[in-house]
């Protein structure tokens, strides 16, 4: 199987896993939380017949990916993404974060300036912040970050099941992914590690990304449901739209949090004409 190394100070090189798919402009796909590069899967058979180059990765603790006790802050983890870049000497790549992949997005800009990369597209993004603060009052309270902790240490599969629900936007009357695309989501989020899981979650949840937002110079798309119940529109992709100049933002009407899957053939369309 395919690994790069990213070596951070102060910790033994982490394997992260990769799949590099097709010729053409390389496209990297950052997947989100709590689940695996093998999300994009919807995508990188379609792009890929289209003239492009995929990467899918697994985030540290995910997937295929070493999983070490510490590391699960968004400076480590933007390194981790430069290391692939990196090591696959990729140029003019475009990078698609989903979810909390576009806080890597984000923070690799703010670190490393818009070196490797020519374009941006941030899906269902918790770009620039989610918490909900005396200037950001659109955002999460804290209070509900904190019980999502909680049900992950008391009962990690019953929370992953629920959070499944809304993550698709299944309700009594809506049910726009089948049982078995849930039971597969459930098992590659259960396979994560469970302090990957938990410490990301506080890293997504309690990052402000505004002064890194600011930083990314390149032409960015920015795709959000105004349905998500995960990732709340008006603190994230429409603040986004604000702080990154020059971008464009693509609001899906009625689309829930996992629209990468619920609407892939219009996703898939428009990454293919932005890119």
């Amino acid at each position: 199987m395919p690994f790069i190394q990213s070596i951070q100070s102060n910790e033994e090189p982490v394997n992260i896993y990769y799949e590099d798919l097709g010729k053409g402009k390389p496209v990297v796909f950052i997947h989100g939380w709590p689940l695996s590069g093998s999300m994009w899967e919807y995508q990188v058979t379609q792009l890929t017949q289209q003239g492009l180059r995929c990467i899918i990765y697994d985030r540290r603790g995910f997937g295929r990916s070493d999983r070490p006790f510490a590391g699960y802050d968004y400076d480590t983890m933007a390194a981790d993404l430069k290391a692939l870049l990196d090591t696959l000497n990729l140029e003019g790549v475009t990078l698609v974060g989903f979810s909390m992949g576009g806080g890597e997005i984000a923070k690799y800009f703010s670190k490393y300036g818009r070196e490797r990369v020519a374009k941006v597209v941030l899906v269902s993004a918790v770009v620039p912040y989610m918490l909900k603060t005396a200037d950001n009052p659109n955002g999460v309270p804290q209070e509900e970050f904190d019980k999502m902790a909680k049900a992950m240490i008391d009962d990690r599969p019953t929370f992953l099941e629920g959070f499944n629900k809304d993550f698709y936007g299944v309700s009594l009357v809506n049910h726009p992914v089948s049982e078995a695309y849930l039971n597969s989501a459930l098992n590659k989020a259960m396979d994560a590690s469970p302090i990957a899981t938990l410490e990301c979650a506080k890293a997504f949840s309690s990052t402000d990304f505004r002064n890194d937002a600011v930083k990314i110079n390149v032409p960015t798309l920015i795709i959000h449901g105004d349905k998500d119940k995960t990732v709340p529109i008006k603190a994230t992709a429409e603040e986004s739209a604000k702080l990154i100049e020059g971008s464009v933002l693509k609001v899906y009407e009625d689309a829930p949090h996992g629209l990468w899957f619920t609407d892939k053939e219009k996703l898939n369309q428009d990454l293919i004409d932005f890119i």
